[in-house]
């Protein structure tokens, strides 16, 4: 019987962050300690195994909010739109991560930023998206407005042998999962084996990050926990509009950066004030950039690179394609 296998060797992870979020394409690798692919391991057990493919991160697109400290608007999360319609091959699917829109006390002018969202997301040449709120989408009416538009704020589904989740940690208006939630999630985990690869996409992180930036969710130890046994799970969230990696255990979790304005790195003191950084119209999409994530299964080591976005840097007719490049850390 195979060894079990070490989680970093099941998968490539390369992300190329486009204003909001990230490039992701998923690739197995390696072989288990009898020579069996990995692949082949996770097809007789999984009954699919794994394929490649690549799937694109947005989130925290904000359509509505006007003003300081970003007066742009949607002219981000417009430029994102071009640029992952530059990429080619095109991804397999899209993944929004919340706060698609602006919150509104008015249901009416709310309904109008879902249609706007919506409209400019419709651009799109991949058509196969998937979508979590925010807090912003449904905080303040329990996510009706968004199941209006989207459908559930919770389900799961299949792709290329890895299981995907989307959980809502937002709609009881507080950063929570829930009891009810938490149930589904043991249920609809139950059928998989422990070597099942698992992405769950959500819009807060599901970990203590900065609490008192309510940067967290109060029952994300009860998820982790259900998600815990399983060797490969990747957790994709949005909310504190900046880049970040965090490993839990065997989990990985990854934050997409912002289409609206970008928060600071987070300062130890609990203290410091929650502040967003400055708007530069010299440089209207600082802090937004192109970022690529790949694996050496070899050494277990990440390559990075991040590139702002631009204006000069999608400028060429080749766009986004032009500017990968790569860096190396532990």
């Amino acid at each position: 019987m195979a060894k079990p296998f070490d989680r970093r060797s099941f998968m490539r992870l390369s992300a190329a962050s486009l204003g909001a979020g990230a490039l992701l394409r998923f690739m197995p690798f390696g072989s288990t300690a009898n020579g069996m692919t990995l692949g082949n391991l996770l097809g007789s057990r999984n009954g699919e195994a794994p394929g490649p493919f690549s799937i694109v991160q947005l989130s925290d697109t904000h359509v509505g909010f006007q003003g300081p400290p970003d007066p742009l608007g949607t002219k981000a999360f417009e430029r994102a739109v071009d640029a992952v319609n530059a990429l080619n091959p095109q991804p397999d699917l899209i993944l929004f991560t919340g706060d698609l829109t602006h919150d509104s006390e008015d249901p009416a002018e709310h309904a109008k930023r879902f249609a706007a969202f919506k409209a400019i997301s419709g651009r799109l040449r991949v058509k196969k998206q998937m979508h979590v709120p925010g807090e912003h989408d449904a905080a303040l009416d329990g996510g009706t407005l968004f199941r209006e538009h989207f459908g559930e704020t919770h389900y799961s589904f299949d792709h290329r042998g890895v299981h995907f989740v989307a959980l809502d940690n937002v709609s009881a208006g507080k950063p929570i999962v829930g009891a009810e939630q938490i149930a589904w999630l043991k249920k609809d985990l139950a059928r998989f084996p422990k070597t099942a690869p698992i992405v769950v996409f959500t819009h807060r992180p599901l970990f203590d990050l900065k609490p008192e930036w309510e940067w967290f969710t109060s029952d994300g130890d009860e998820v982790m926990n259900v998600l815990a046994p399983y060797d490969a799970v990747t957790v994709l969230y949005g909310h504190i509009h900046r880049l970040n990696h965090s490993t839990i255990g065997k989990s990985q979790h990854y934050a997409a950066r912002s289409l609206i304005f970008a928060f600071p790195e987070p300062p130890a003191a609990s203290t410091a004030e929650k502040k967003p950084l400055p708007f530069d119209k010299t440089q209207p999409f600082r802090n937004l950039g192109i970022r690529e994530i790949t694996g050496n299964s070899t050494r277990h080591t990440l390559s990075v690179n991040d590139v702002e976005l631009t204006s000069r840097e999608l400028s060429g007719t080749e766009g986004v394609q032009q500017i990968l490049k790569t860096g190396d850390f532990l």
